[in-house]
């Protein structure tokens, strides 16, 4: 149905479609001291505008608003549609703290009270 349509009008819906998946998704991808909106992601991959992204491989993190969501290992990237669309090899959760060495004990304390 697009075909029967002028180019500046299939131009304009791309654009109109770009810009609303830009402002339904907070994800952002932080490449060092870059960041990069993210329009779609997925298990495997996520996907940024080729307007304000570039090809790159590495760690990269991924943030929801200024939550800490994942750190991903980037191998491939194509583009497609206007779009590069990044797969990673791992995807692996952020925590807030270091994982524990030891079985913790149920009833330990949680903290020492002063006198």
């Amino acid at each position: 149905m697009l075909e029967y349509l002028p180019e500046e009008v299939r131009a304009g819906l791309a654009a109109a479609r770009k810009a609303d998946l830009r402002k339904k998704s907070r994800l952002r991808v932080h490449v060092g001291d870059k960041i990069y909106p993210v329009l779609r992601y997925w298990e495997t991959g996520f996907a940024l505008d080729t307007e304000h992204g570039h090809h790159f491989r590495g760690l990269v993190d991924i943030y929801d608003g200024g939550r800490h969501l994942y750190q991903c290992l980037v191998v491939a990237c194509d583009e497609d549609n206007g779009e590069l669309v990044f797969e990673f090899k791992r995807s692996t959760l952020a925590a807030d703290k270091a994982p524990l060495d030891y079985v913790r004990d149920e009833n330990a304390p949680i903290a020492l009270l002063g006198r």
